[in-house]
């Protein structure tokens, strides 16, 4: 149960007349320190996914509406229930982008993922979003600023969108990385490890995470470290919560432990993938 909600707004970069603001869920209770994010340009806002829990994604329509600026688009990044739910709580009146795959599933299955979070009671939405418009890899400058979209495959989830501003050194990977936390764990991270390793290799500077706050190449470094820890536990025979154990001795300082919770019957039984 959400009982407060703390300021979690944090100024990730100002270049000219571009700010990148990113908006960042508690890390209390059973949270999962969801992040979203804001690029401001000179004349209008894009939004970078919409939150989990409905206070949280009214918070956050909330803050962007305080900037003034009219609301350009929001892309959603993946169909991971924790980025799109705040969608349709808060963000209807906006028009939506996501990939073809996302879109798709939010069709094929999205009123059956909102159904089988029906614990949460009026902390999910009533309603399923369903993106408008299709975007898929190439490049398209918005308002002034330079945007670089690119599809990668099987890593923390199927399909992900991630969007570069290279002219600003800086790419949102949502969940390509977890910033501070622990990661959310597929049977795909040898695969994952080198996406990151791959993305090391680029320009960027700063890096937006689709849980905890904005990181730098050390995070990203990190990342790897722990997937290739998580992936040898696994090969070793470690399951459940010998792993989840295993992993948070590991990685004391890590927060967010529910989301072993969540992901533990994917990564080692044959719950849904939603």
């Amino acid at each position: 149960m959400v009982t407060q909600l703390p300021d979690p707004i944090i100024i990730a970069r100002r270049v000219g007349g571009v700010r990148l603001h990113t908006f960042i869920s508690a890390y209390t209770q059973d949270n999962i320190a969801n992040a979203t994010h804001i690029i401001e340009s000179e004349n209008k806002l894009v939004l970078i996914d919409g939150q989990f829990l409905v206070p949280y994604a009214l918070k956050f329509r909330a803050y962007a509406d305080s900037l003034g600026k009219p609301i350009d688009r929001i892309y959603l990044s993946h169909r991971h229930p924790d980025h799109w739910f705040g969608l349709a709580a808060a963000f209807c009146d906006i028009p939506m982008y996501a990939l073809a795959e996302t879109i798709e599933f939010l069709k094929q299955d999205g009123a059956t993922s909102l159904a089988d979070h029906w614990k949460m009671g009026n902390l999910a939405p009533d309603s399923v979003p369903m993106p408008q418009e299709v975007v898929s890899a190439g490049e398209e400058t918005i308002d002034g600023v330079r945007y670089v979209f690119d599809q990668v495959v099987d890593t923390e989830i199927d399909f992900l969108l991630t969007i570069a501003l290279p002219d600003l050194g800086v790419i949102i990977l949502q969940d390509l990385i977890y910033s501070g936390t622990h990661l959310y764990l597929t049977q795909t991270m040898e695969h994952w490890i080198k996406v990151l390793q791959k993305i090391l290799l680029g320009d960027f500077d700063l890096f937006l995470a689709g849980h905890g706050v904005p990181a730098d190449r050390n995070e990203v470094a990190r990342n790897i470290e722990y997937l290739t820890v998580a992936m040898d536990a696994v090969g070793t025979g470690l399951v459940n919560d010998d792993f989840k154990h295993f992993m948070i001795a590991h990685y004391p300082e890590r927060k967010c432990p529910a989301i072993f919770n969540i992901y533990m019957p994917r990564l080692f039984g044959n719950a849904r993938q939603f």
